[in-house]
């Protein structure tokens, strides 16, 4: 019983270590902390870290904060929304969005922001770096963000469509700065 119990206990460290080694070492991948990037069609689940996405919507895996279920929420509510070039900045209510109007409309939702922000303004929003369930990347041109692992973004629409959108796609982030809010 005692050495069954040993192997258990040594399994389940193992489990751990292997969990969190990612996040211990390198930077994380910039489609999540601790995220693992899913093909097209495979299904996201809380064991590879993130959201899962069905038909456009995005689904909080069961385990995220409060603060995350309500952004992913909020940007299913614009979702498909036309682009709009300074929608979202009079008021975060609007009949159309442009990135940095989405990406505010989206962490107001969520209790992170009280007033809209421009992509610039956003860049140097939040702490710095990757967070662990929301991440904003901005610059002085374009912002988008990444939601349990999920891209929302208002760019690499299919052609016809424009607005912002959950995406799939690894993100490449090499000349936005990375924030988030504090302990997500």
């Amino acid at each position: 019983m005692r050495a069954s119990r040993f192997s258990l206990a040594l399994i389940c460290l193992a489990t751990l270590g292997a969990w969190a080694a990612p996040l211990a070492g390198a930077e994380p991948a910039p489609w999540g902390a601790g995220c693992m990037p899913t093909p097209e069609g495979a299904v996201r689940t809380s064991a590879n870290c993130g959201a899962s996405l069905s038909n456009g919507l995005a689904t909080a895996p069961p385990g995220a904060p409060t603060a995350v279920k309500q952004a992913i929420a909020a940007a299913n509510q614009i979702r498909g929304r036309p682009y709009v070039w300074g929608g979202g900045h009079v008021s975060f209510l609007s009949r159309g969005y442009d990135c940095s109007g989405a990406v505010s409309y989206v962490l107001h939702a969520a209790g992170l922001l009280d007033q809209t922000m421009v992509s610039g303004q956003l860049a140097y929003w939040g702490d710095g770096g990757r967070g662990r369930w929301i991440t904003v990347y901005a610059n002085n041109e374009h912002v988008f963000m990444v939601i349990a692992g999920l891209r929302f973004d208002t760019r690499e629409d299919p052609p016809g469509v424009s607005g912002p959108r959950w995406h799939r796609a690894k993100v490449e982030p090499p000349d936005f700065a990375a924030r988030h809010p504090a302990g997500l």
